[in-house]
């Protein structure tokens, strides 16, 4: 099974959707191993968000992160990242088609809802920066069996 790490921004929390979000994944299929609220801290964001450091809008993005907490979450399932990737939608909102999660819920670039890791390395990579070891609850959904064919279990 695979990980990844969605991070529900100020957006998402301020604008009550977050039941909705989290329930989309669940409903999908994919099994919730952690989750916390934290107010993410400059230097979170720093690392977070190196690539875009000395673009325009890089102070703004960490501005906004700074808003209010963000919700971080590490769901697992078969092909974790890119299944969150295409919920989650384009990353410009107002381009992101109806059913997505930026699609329905988003008209910006910035204020896009959510953040989806982009690769299964950058998801263990931001896993590991958000989560300790002991923060990660691997167990066994009693729907497992109705998720996944037998041959696709792990």
């Amino acid at each position: 099974m695979q990980r990844t790490l969605v991070i529900l921004k100020p957006d998402a929390i301020n604008r009550g959707l977050v039941g909705e979000i989290i329930q989309r994944f669940e409903h999908k299929g994919l099994k919730i191993v952690g989750m916390k609220m934290v107010h993410l801290k400059d230097e979170d964001l720093e690392e977070h968000y190196a690539h875009h450091r000395g673009k325009p809008f890089f102070k703004n993005l960490v501005e906004f992160m700074k808003r209010s907490p963000t919700l971080l979450v590490v769901l697992e399932g078969n092909q974790a990242v890119e299944v969150v990737r295409k919920m989650a939608g384009p990353t410009r909102g107002y381009e992101a088609p109806p059913g997505t999660i930026r699609g329905d819920f988003s008209m910006s670039q910035q204020h896009n809802i959510i953040h989806a890791a982009d690769s299964v390395e950058t998801a263990e990579k931001e896993i590991a920066r958000f989560f300790k070891p002991s923060e990660i609850f691997p167990y066994q959904r009693i729907d497992w069996e109705m998720v996944y064919a037998v041959d696709e279990r792990e």
